[in-house]
């Protein structure tokens, strides 16, 4: 008996899709990662149905064997990640299947594989960070909490983040943090891989959404609903 399971992030300049199997372990369930598929950037509109369905066709399987979905929330590029959800809407929604939303912040911690308080670190552009507080049991990924997420300036994080664990994927945020005298662990960017074995851990607790309920977890407004708002 095994799940078949749809990992996909958008949410960078590049992304990636995974496909993976869960199994009935001595002890547990356990989820082994088939296959990884990078996807470039600037062409996921194009790239991601054709992919999902040659990787499927790979290993055997048709789109009607997969028994669920995860996917990264964001925060993110815009475009990307509505390319990924809209994607994951449609499948999910046509064989009533569950999706499992999964930050980026939340996967960059949890990559830390370190028990504690954490803030997890993402370059937002324009100075700014975006900046997941959390708090990691010693029984990785099943044991995560979430404090925050919230977009600080790089002044305001540096300050956050005195006597506190950062971990990041960003080689020049980790830089300017470690310029400031705090300690930071600086990781490979986390892949649909990681959101696949986060999602199945998701899954697994009931934190699921319905195709209409799935949303990007932006954090920051766009700049179309910055400047649309009418002047004070």
């Amino acid at each position: 008996m095994f799940q078949l399971l749809l990992a996909v992030d958008t949410s960078g300049k590049n992304g990636s899709l995974a496909l993976a199997r869960v199994t009935q372990g001595q002890s547990a369930n356990e989820i082994s990662v088939l296959e990884v598929v990078p996807l470039a950037g600037g062409a996921f509109s194009a790239q991601l149905v054709p992919q999902i369905a040659a990787l499927l066709e790979k290993h055997g399987y048709g789109k009607n064997d997969l028994e669920a979905f995860a996917v990264a929330s964001g925060p993110g590029s815009f475009t990307g990640l509505r390319v990924g959800l809209a994607a994951i809407k449609a499948l999910a929604e046509a064989l009533q299947k569950p999706i499992a939303a999964v930050s980026l912040l939340e996967a960059v911690a949890c990559s830390g594989a370190a028990p504690g308080r954490v803030l997890a670190a993402l370059d937002a552009g324009r100075g700014d960070v975006y900046a997941g507080d959390y708090e990691l049991g010693p029984q990785l990924p099943t044991s995560v909490f979430m404090h925050s997420e919230r977009l600080l300036s790089r002044e305001e994080f540096v300050a956050e983040s005195q006597g506190k664990a950062v971990i990041t994927p960003d080689a020049a945020l980790a830089k300017i943090i470690r310029a400031a005298g705090i300690q930071v662990a600086l990781i490979d960017y986390p892949d649909s891989a990681v959101i696949a074995r986060l999602g199945w851990e998701h899954l697994q607790r009931g934190e699921t959404v319905r195709p209409e309920e799935l949303e990007a977890n932006y954090i920051r407004h766009s700049d179309a609903e910055i400047f649309s708002k009418p002047a004070s």
